[in-house]
């Protein structure tokens, strides 16, 4: 887990909550923010069998508006968001000039002359200084909304029912990776089909004044079916086995879109600007070497042993390094260690063995497998 020191971490709107349930707290990227409540294996199954509900209201908002805000975002992200249709949502990066990822970001589009940008704790204000300046020119506001909003996320199996009994959105017609206007428990709120579980699930984006009678309904709603509050080490568990990156970790300022293997995110056929983009130069470049030899893929490693990797570790093969270990954590799902790890393309294929992960000097054996760990049966 990726976090900022602080002298004075700020608090979420539902902290006095997570204190009144005996939640262990840490620092996050400058938040005070739940780490469990109780055990984090519980927590973990209890998103993949029932469900879970976290306070994500670290994450930073940042609204673009006006008539020329698609173009803005077409200029400075390197996704095509002048082609998202209002009521969705985009997985996206933004990039340096060249090609290193500065944060990964999901785009809804609220409006016609509307989005919302959500970006990850630590990178916010990076995020948000990188859009304003590259505003220059454009007919669009770029807005700080990280203080306009909590974010509660309702995620597992047992989601939809729980949200169902406390809204009349259409949440049958709610796409993955849509988002629409509604009113939960009575609460305005804007509901979104994302997630960062590997499980189906709802993002609910609020007014601080209103996440602590969203969070208490949702837990009266949900207790029948199992629902349990759950922090953010289990959400890093959960995100792992579902084979989804983690910035600082899996992406960097040092890494491409095609160096993480998610070149699938740079558009290159945009219309808006004549087709141009922050960037576009140096990942054009990186696309061509990523075709002709990727230096290394993105894969996951599955232990034979019980030993854990961490972030870091070396990964070897005949006395030599390969690769090293970006995330690693046993696997409450797999019931074993698992890890993803940036390897060299000779051993990066699925069924690899031979490959193993130098745990302070013991050369622990892996198998490569392919991401993801664990995929939800739809």
């Amino acid at each position: 887990m990726n976090s900022a020191p602080s002298s004075t971490p700020r608090l979420t709107a539902l902290d006095a909550v997570h204190r009144a349930l005996g939640a262990t707290m840490t620092d996050f990227a400058g938040w005070d923010m739940p780490l469990r409540y109780g055990s984090e294996r519980d927590e973990h199954l209890a998103v993949r069998t029932r469900a879970g509900l976290f306070d994500l209201s670290h994450m930073g908002e940042i609204t673009v508006t006006g008539p020329q805000a698609a173009q803005l975002l077409d200029h400075a992200l390197v996704g095509n968001i002048g082609a998202v249709a209002v009521g969705r949502a985009r997985y996206t990066m933004i990039c340096q000039e060249d090609g290193g990822i500065l944060d990964d970001l999901i785009v809804y589009r609220l409006g016609e002359d509307e989005y919302m940008i959500v970006a990850n704790a630590s990178n916010a204000q990076t995020v948000l200084d990188a859009l304003t300046t590259r505003a220059a020119g454009f007919d669009a506001e770029v807005r700080d909304d990280r203080d306009a909003y909590a974010l509660l996320a309702v995620q597992g199996p047992e989601s939809p029912g729980i949200l169902r009994s406390l809204t009349d959105a259409d949440l049958d017609g709610l796409k993955y990776y849509a988002g629409l206007p509604g009113t939960v428990a009575g609460v305005p709120a804007l509901i979104a089909r994302t997630g960062y579980t590997g499980e189906d699930g709802f993002e609910l984006f609020v007014e601080p004044a209103h996440a602590e009678t969203l969070w208490r309904a949702l837990t009266e709603a949900g207790a029948p079916v199992g629902l349990v509050p759950c922090g953010l080490s289990c959400r890093d568990t959960l995100r792992l086995e579902a084979g989804m990156p983690l910035y600082g970790n899996e992406l960097s300022t040092a890494l491409t879109p095609f160096d993480a293997g998610l070149g699938r995110v740079v558009k290159f056929d945009k219309t808006s600007n004549g087709g141009d983009f922050v960037g576009r130069k140096a990942l054009e470049a990186a696309a061509e070497r990523a075709a002709a030899a990727p230096p290394r893929k993105l894969v996951g490693l599955v232990a034979e042993g019980r030993r854990v990797p961490r972030a870091g570790y070396a990964v070897v093969a005949g006395g030599e390094v390969v690769g090293e270990v970006t995330s690693g954590a046993p696997s409450p799902t797999l019931g074993k260690p698992i890890a993803i790890a940036y390897v060299d393309a000779s051993h990066a294929e699925p069924g690899t063995v031979g490959v193993g992960v130098d745990i302070r000097g013991s050369h622990e054996a892996y198998e490569v497998v392919a991401l993801p760990f664990y995929k939800r049966r739809k």
